[in-house]
């Protein structure tokens, strides 16, 4: 059966991914794609998305969300100071061409609210690969949606470690008060894919050209946001055996497609922390099995890179401006 679904994001190269992957495998059906403020702000977020399915020619409704978080005026400390030592990482517009098509007029979060109130879209998956600030509007303007949405499946946190901070990833960080309402807010299922699995299953410079010899617009696209992030990685090369860079947000997607790509996990309680001084955003997976809170969550710990790449290559081998459309 085709996997429909919505894709909340913050495009960021890896978002890029993680839309082409959505929009052209053809176990997927990408229904919508909503936008929120994060790797940048929400205006260029916005921007990148409808440069990502303009470049392959996807026609799929974008929509512009939160442009700050839930609580807080903006990100707890200045976007550009995390990037200090690395600012040509996180670029504000995705070398893509200008987009040619435009954003829709309803706001995001009316547009989650609609699309998961709708029986129509009962089997309809969100996939959140941004901070969560859409969706904990969402489930707090319309509390039904915990029981509508079928699953959610995000990319977020860390069991061991951070990369925003020692101890937080930057999705959850960037918003952790959303973050924490969202695991709190009673969803039917929720999986989450954190650091310790992306960083299970890195692409390599042999990856950018398995990309590029696809000859397509994706393929092109990724080879070359890939070749990027592998250059501007940080990760010690005496922790490598080869220059590579972990692609995070798409592996939501092709665990959508391939269940098997996750080849450990377990279900806990799940929260976030809001409040300490060196651990706030940090994702709180209690893994004693004596704990007596509710599991909220099903936590991937590690992934299969070769299950990962061929997935990719399965999607980024379609050109939608060769294939016809089924009548």
């Amino acid at each position: 059966m085709t996997i429909r679904l919505v894709l909340d994001c913050d495009p960021g190269t890896d978002d890029a991914f993680a839309i082409m992957l959505a929009a052209l495998h053809p176990a997927t059906e990408l229904v919508a794609v909503s936008t929120v403020n994060g790797n940048v702000a929400l205006h260029h977020t916005t921007e990148n998305a409808l440069r990502v399915l303009d470049h392959i020619g996807a026609r799929v409704p974008v929509f512009a969300g939160a442009d700050r978080p839930i609580a807080r005026p903006d990100l707890p400390i200045a976007r550009n100071v995390p990037n200090a030592d690395n600012p040509k990482f996180q670029v504000a517009e995705l070398a893509l061409p200008p987009s040619r098509s435009a954003v829709q007029a309803i706001p995001a979060v009316r547009m989650l609210i609609d699309t998961f109130l709708d029986p129509a879209n009962a089997d309809v998956v969100l996939v959140a690969i941004g901070p969560l600030t859409n969706v904990a509007l969402a489930l707090e303007q319309e509390p039904r949606l915990a029981e509508r949405i079928s699953r959610l499946v995000l990319m977020g946190g860390a069991h061991v470690g951070g990369n925003v901070t020692a101890t937080a990833e930057f999705n959850l960080w960037a918003d952790p008060e959303a973050a924490r309402a969202v695991f709190a807010a009673g969803l039917r299922e929720i999986v989450v894919l954190p650091l310790d699995a992306t960083h299970s299953a890195p692409l390599t410079l042999a990856d950018c050209d398995s990309f590029a010899a696809l000859g397509t617009p994706a393929g092109d696209a990724a080879a070359m946001f890939l070749r990027h992030r592998i250059t501007h990685d940080q990760t010690p090369d005496s922790l490598k055996s080869e220059p590579s860079a972990p692609v995070h947000d798409p592996l939501c997607v092709a665990y959508l497609i391939r269940p098997d790509l996750v080849t450990s996990a377990g279900a806990f309680p799940v929260t976030v922390e809001t409040t300490g001084e060196h651990t706030l955003g940090e994702l709180v997976v209690d893994t004693r099995p004596w704990s007596r809170d509710p599991v909220t969550a099903t936590v991937a710990f590690t992934a299969s890179v070769q299950v990962f790449r061929e997935v990719l290559l399965e999607a980024f081998g379609h050109d939608l401006r060769t294939e016809k459309p089924l009548s």
